[in-house]
């Protein structure tokens, strides 16, 4: 029998207990009651709250914009639909970088003021102190590894991070790095499924892609790029499992039709 279905809540020990035995981990992001509630009925591992919020339900460019304070409205509305899954939520861009004491004090926010059960946030080396410092707090900490968004301007593009050689051994000494420090779980975006396969192999936590191949412990995507809500956004690594924006354009369209038409309401749907 499965860890997944032995469990009432997923923890964080659930998920180093499904790394061992060889389960593999699903996680999608969701952002609001509606559709976390939909997800966490339907027996999602773990939900993100991410700041990729700051795309779908905001329309910026880049996931900089979002601040603090949207991200806990964002958690907050989650936690509400949630039973099962573990409710991980971004640490936004601004609110931990170079500062371990803004780290802990965001963290202890988005604990506090959402009822969320973890937080995460980008980088390696350079952000140590900051997950060794909410870590005093009892906050569980998931690291983010290869393209790492909030640096998109230091990148400068958006394409497969870690393909040479230095870069692959840093990014794998980093992983090793956040698992000593003490983060319970690596995302690993865009980088070769090669490195990612060894990078899960190296570590004991569980190590979660997007972009990342199948040699990892578990998969994640946001929630509206797989629904195909979001239909102008296509990288190699996104199934799409619905086409919610055909079909929701559909609808939206017959009911204007059945408006304009005097067709609705009818006489059943009405008092």
């Amino acid at each position: 029998m499965s860890v997944n279905k032995e469990v009432k809540k997923i923890t964080t020990n659930t998920l180093l207990e499904m790394k061992r035995k060889g389960e593999k981990i699903s996680m999608l992001t969701a952002y609001d009651y509606s559709l976390a509630k939909i997800i966490d009925m339907a027996g999602i591992d773990v939900i993100l709250v991410g700041d990729s919020a700051s795309n779908v339900m905001a329309g910026h460019e880049t996931t900089l914009p979002i601040t603090l304070n949207d991200m806990i409205y964002h958690a907050a509305s989650v936690i509400r639909a949630v039973d099962r899954a573990l409710v991980v939520v971004d640490l936004p861009f601004g609110s931990y970088q170079g500062n371990s004491k803004e780290a802990l004090h965001s963290s202890i926010r988005i604990m506090k003021e959402s009822g969320a059960h973890a937080v995460k946030l980008e980088g390696g080396r350079e952000v140590k102190e900051s997950i060794e410092r909410i870590l005093t707090a009892g906050i569980p900490v998931m690291g983010h590894l290869g393209l790492t968004p909030q640096s998109i301007y230091k990148f400068g593009t958006y394409t497969v991070r870690a393909k040479e050689k230095i870069e692959a051994q840093r990014l794998i000494e980093d992983a090793i790095l956040l698992e000593q420090t003490g983060c319970f779980a690596i995302v690993l975006e865009k980088i070769p499924a090669k490195l990612a396969t060894e990078v899960a192999k190296n570590v004991n936590i569980p190590i979660i892609g997007i972009g990342a191949g199948n040699g990892v412990d578990g998969q994640v995507l946001v929630l509206h790029d797989m629904l195909g809500i979001n239909n102008d956004f296509s990288p190699r690594f996104l199934r799409r499992y619905a086409n919610l924006f055909d079909e929701i354009t559909a609808a939206v369209g017959n009911y204007i039709k059945d408006v304009k038409t005097k067709d609705f309401p009818n006489s059943k749907e009405q008092y």
